[in-house]
């Protein structure tokens, strides 16, 4: 519990406020906009859904919809290239290939285990290497599995299985798996201690590895006041034609960020305990090599206007992306990445 202090006639007036940190606040003007874009995005429907008395359904409705359509920073082909390059040293160097070329060379058929894995865009990558030989997909929402398993018998990939489970309560089989990945899905689990501790490093092989491509930033994206400064001070520097909302007529003018009260209606999961990874991380595992890429700008300033972005061929775009890209580099010379790639030793 910690003071907040608030007006009323003049007076400040302390009040306890149960909160993540100092600078958690529970309602944002900027989740009112969100709201809005939500619905004219995805339809009233998706947003009824929030208003499940059940934490787990309103997480499962955050994935409910594979073909929406939206404009946020991972839509953005250069931010993609950069990805690259800050993990695997080339812009067109997968950290997939990057993976299997580094740590699958000595060990034989690398088995992989990935633990909300979605789709599984990046799981299809790597069933295609033929030092991969089993790729086992794990997630609790069935409806982005089927597609999963569609893409799969697409392209013929027998190496992969798809499994509908709660890694909470399923049991793994004891030093089988040589890689348990984790991409961008660890910062919606609760109880990461345990769950590493007690689920993944079991499973994993005596050399075995855990691979995380992960949002490590604040919990429930609750960010530091200097933080919300530097997005507000990249966004400043985007023409007024770059910053109209995606399937709108609003301008982007300002950053807040969003209020917890609507985190958790949203989804209770996301970024729960974000801030907890790598200090949980660094107590189980031993490091092998750790990534970071920043995020912490891009990600907050391109949401829902990242698609005046994606043409590789619009110079005007590219000079803003390159002044963006720059802003984000400064910024992290003194602060922490919000985004890791990790390898970790089973210890």
């Amino acid at each position: 519990m910690i003071p907040a202090i608030v007006l009323r006639k003049n007076k400040p007036i302390i009040l306890k406020l149960p909160t993540l940190h100092a600078m958690s606040r529970w309602i944002t003007r900027d989740d009112f906009v969100d709201v809005y874009h939500k619905l004219r995005q995805r339809g009233s429907t998706f947003l009824l859904k929030k208003l499940n008395p059940s934490g787990k359904s309103r997480t499962l409705s955050a994935f409910d919809d594979t073909a929406f359509d939206a404009a946020n920073w991972w839509i953005v082909p250069a931010v993609q290239r950069r990805w690259c390059e800050l993990i695997t040293g080339k812009p067109d160097y997968l950290y997939e290939d990057y993976l299997v070329d580094m740590y699958g060379g000595d060990r034989g058929p690398l088995k992989i285990l990935s633990i909300g894995s979605g789709m599984c865009s990046h799981e299809l990558r790597l069933a295609s290497r033929r030092e991969v030989g089993e790729v086992v997909c794990v997630d609790i929402a069935s409806n982005l599995l089927d597609r999963a398993r569609e893409k799969a018998d697409a392209v013929q990939a027998p190496k992969m299985s798809f499994l509908v489970d709660d890694i909470y309560t399923m049991d793994l089989p004891v030093g089988y798996y040589d890689v348990v990945l984790f991409h961008a899905s660890l910062h919606h689990f609760k109880g990461i201690k345990a769950l590493l501790k007690d689920k993944v490093a079991p499973a994993l092989t005596s050399a075995g590895l855990l691979v995380i491509n992960e949002y490590v930033g604040p919990d429930r994206l609750q960010l530091p006041s200097y933080q919300i400064r530097a997005i507000n001070e990249a966004l400043a520097i985007i023409p007024k034609t770059m910053r109209q909302r995606f399937k709108s007529t609003a301008i982007k003018d300002s950053f807040i960020g969003s209020g917890l009260l609507r985190m958790i209606l949203a989804d209770p999961s996301e970024g729960v305990e974000s801030a907890s990874i790598l200090p949980v991380v660094h107590r189980l595992f031993d490091v092998v090599e750790e990534r970071p890429y920043g995020g912490n700008l891009l990600m907050h300033v391109l949401k829902d206007i990242a698609h005046h972005f994606v043409d590789d061929e619009d110079t005007d775009a590219r000079d803003v992306l390159q002044r963006l890209f720059a802003l984000e580099d400064e910024y992290l010379q003194e602060y922490k990445s919000d985004f890791y790639f990790g390898v970790y030793r089973k210890r």
